[in-house]
């Protein structure tokens, strides 16, 4: 019985199976723990998600592990049986491993009770999060030979289930009975999209109202699919401010240029670009990067057409050292500067000039060998690092 099933399930379509569907088969008497295990090993992507289908990580998507501890996804680019990502909430039980502040506020996700570092990416917290991880957790930290460094990452066979910005909403709109702030988000994207022209599909959204642990004092939190609706939807919420129907929130200079926080109504929201599969180009390994060393320097804006993503992807030209340590060989002028640092995303746009403190990197294409050079912003290394508009 248990060969017959193992032929059978082999002769299914892979990609259609989900963790849900094993569940049930370790249930056959028949059917023994080793192949259990196998099978589960054969589908490492196939994990519940708000829709129970098949999950590929995105930057933006949040998940929860079976310690409890809850990660947003970093980036498109990810090894095939683990994610990058960055700890946003942890349990009660394990607060007291990780040695960094947390706020006193404290949120509950279906009983259990979380905390939330007080400064999610300075280089100092990740330097603590990830020796916490190292000492407590140590299948949370991975060695990637293509950047040779530890990174803070999440096994796939840890995650207990994702949460998607698009699907989360489309959950959203089906819940019978709606909060004020629920109601409040859907009448706010339902404004955006008829003012747009975006489609509600291409709209999502994150944080605490996606994993339905919101209260009434959280934000709203957008998400909006491809790189054109982005750009639509900021002219559109541009036009609203200017007829009334929403105001911007600045707090700071970064705020002021990005213009990614308003508020409609009574409450504060942020909206911020995802990737569409079409727009995600790079995988995992294609590149080698090598630290060069720090510079600083002042550039223009080539091209902007990825800066509004996470890793915020700007063309420069025109570089131009702003210290004798920073003067580079002509053949080490960076063609790119790369922000792992979300507060970064579209703080400058095409033709305008910016000033950048980061990492010059050696990037070789493993296929080919060629070679070009960028600089990194937020390589968890320099406090110092940053991208700041003239």
């Amino acid at each position: 019985m248990e060969e017959k099933l193992h032929r059978d399930v082999s002769s299914l379509q892979l990609t259609h199976l989900n963790l849900f569907v094993l569940t049930r088969l370790k249930h056959y008497a028949s059917l023994s723990s080793r192949l259990f295990n196998a099978l589960t090993k054969i589908l490492p992507r196939c994990l519940e998600t708000v829709t129970s289908k098949k999950w590929v990580p995105t930057d933006g998507d949040s998940f929860i592990t079976e310690e409890g501890f809850i990660f947003n996804v970093f980036g498109y680019e990810h090894p095939s049986d683990r994610v990058f990502s960055f700890l946003k909430y942890v349990p009660l039980n394990f607060k007291n491993l990780f040695y960094v502040r947390f706020l006193k506020k404290t949120w509950n996700y279906s009983g259990l009770k979380l905390f939330r570092a007080e400064k999610l990416y300075t280089t100092k917290n990740y330097q603590m999060l990830l020796e916490a991880f190292r000492n407590n957790f140590p299948r949370y930290v991975y060695f990637c030979p293509f950047r040779e460094k530890e990174i803070i990452s999440t096994p796939l066979n840890s995650i207990k289930r994702a949460y998607i910005p698009r699907e989360c909403l489309s959950s959203l709109r089906k819940v019978k009975s709606k909060d004020s702030l629920q109601k409040m988000t859907l009448d706010l994207i339902e404004l955006l999209s008829s003012e747009s022209c975006v489609v509600l599909e291409d709209f999502g959204i994150h944080g605490s109202i996606a994993l339905n642990m919101h209260t009434t004092e959280s934000d709203i939190d957008l998400a909006v699919y491809g790189a054109q609706n982005f750009r639509r939807l900021e002219k559109t919420i541009d036009n609203l401010v200017e007829e009334g129907a929403l105001s911007y929130v600045v707090n700071n200079r970064l705020d002021a240029t990005r213009l990614y926080k308003g508020r409609y109504l009574n409450k504060i929201f942020m909206y911020n670009a995802v990737r569409k599969p079409e727009e995600t180009t790079s995988k995992y390994g294609a590149h080698k990067y090598l630290p060069i060393n720090p510079v600083e320097f002042h550039c223009t804006i080539r091209n902007d057409s990825e800066a509004m993503f996470r890793p915020a992807i700007y063309k420069i030209e025109n570089y131009e050292p702003v210290h004798s340590a920073s003067t580079l060989s002509e053949d080490k002028i960076p063609k790119l500067v790369v922000s792992m640092i979300g507060c970064y995303r579209n703080v400058a746009k095409r033709g305008s000039k910016i000033e950048v403190s980061g990492m010059l990197e050696r990037v070789e294409n493993v296929k080919t060998g060629g070679i070009f050079y960028q600089v990194v912003v937020g390589t968890g290394i320099n406090e110092n690092e940053g991208i700041w508009p003239l």
